[in-house]
């Protein structure tokens, strides 16, 4: 016999965390693909000073909204930028998600991502991790790789958009 069990329709609500510094074609490969899990995504912006990042916390705010904007998503989705500080589980928490979406380039990734999540799962039960394996065209591509590239003067539009690649020549263009 098959029965119907009744669902209420709950918000499912995701956090994608990084420093996005900057934003790459790898990135938006992840938030697109979130956005197929998810009805309201949260693009969490790590403000992170232990990574000194090239970029601050509002510049790179700014250029997130501008990929979002110069990008079309296949469904009626919510997405939030918003900076952290604090430990993700608890920004995830105030946020009520209940799912953090992580990105995963290679198996060397993966040890690290494992570890956080069973650490963020004995602080956050209710919290799952999804990992999303990068597309084939965007494994190779790291934020870090990428100001190497810039800094050398090297072209980076393979890796980001026009503009991400303009603020790179912008800022390392600037008098140290």
């Amino acid at each position: 016999m098959m029965g119907k069990v009744k669902m209420s329709k709950r918000l499912h609500i995701g956090v994608y965390p990084g420093t996005f510094d900057p934003i790459t074609f790898g990135h938006m490969d992840i938030i697109q693909r979130a956005t197929r899990l998810v009805d309201r995504l949260i693009v969490a912006v790590a403000t992170n000073v232990s990574k000194d990042p090239l970029f601050s916390v509002e510049a790179r705010i700014e250029m997130i909204e501008n990929e979002l904007r110069n990008h079309s998503f296949s469904q009626d989705i919510e997405i939030i930028i918003k900076p952290f500080d604090n430990l993700l589980v608890n920004f995830a928490k105030k946020e009520e998600a209940q799912l953090l979406i992580r990105g995963l380039r290679a198996v060397s990734d993966f040890e690290y991502e494992f570890q956080m999540a069973g650490t963020n799962r004995k602080m956050s039960p209710d919290l799952e991790t999804v990992f999303l394996v990068a597309s084939e065209s965007y494994q190779l591509i790291a934020s870090n790789l990428v100001k190497e590239i810039a800094r050398l003067n090297g072209d980076t539009t393979p890796f980001v958009s026009a503009q991400v690649a303009e603020k790179l020549r912008e800022r390392f263009s600037e008098p140290i």
